[in-house]
């Protein structure tokens, strides 16, 4: 999938989490090949930069530059069993109302209540202690699509 990001943070590798576009951009005549075909609170990581510069008004040196993305892969510590690398499920948050030094891996950014996810690796059980009492697994997913 092709958009614009700023020239600034247009480097392969870099991640982001898509929060919605500026007010900016509603009239902006790259907005279809820029923001309509990403999802709101998605993370993306650019595999590909492009070599075409084109002027915005809203980004760091009021440059945007032609970027490959795809979602991002991502960690969360999880209470499901059975999961193997290669597994898939469907991501249901754990019922926790606490706010640990964990919290942001058991509700990352980017992963969405009922996304179905691939298992890219089972880093066994988390370390940590749960202040719930759960025994938490440490999982990299990717997104079956």
């Amino acid at each position: 999938m092709i958009t614009l990001i700023g020239k600034d943070i247009a480097k392969k590798g870099f991640e982001f989490v898509f929060l919605g576009p500026a007010k900016e951009c509603e009239n902006c005549r790259f907005k279809s090949s820029c923001i309509d075909n990403l999802e709101l609170n998605r993370k993306y990581v650019v595999t590909d930069v492009k070599d075409n510069e084109q002027k915005c008004a809203i980004h760091s040196q009021n440059i945007v530059i032609p970027v490959e993305i795809e979602r991002a892969e991502i960690d969360v510590l999880t209470t499901s069993k059975n999961i193997f690398e290669g597994s898939t499920f469907t991501y249901n948050a754990p019922k926790c109302d606490e706010y640990c030094e964990f919290h942001d891996f058991c509700f990352p950014e980017g992963l969405i209540e009922n996304d179905k996810c691939i298992v890219l690796k089972n880093h066994g059980k988390h370390k940590g202690e749960c202040k719930k009492g759960l025994r938490l697994t440490k999982l990299t997913l990717g997104f079956v699509i």
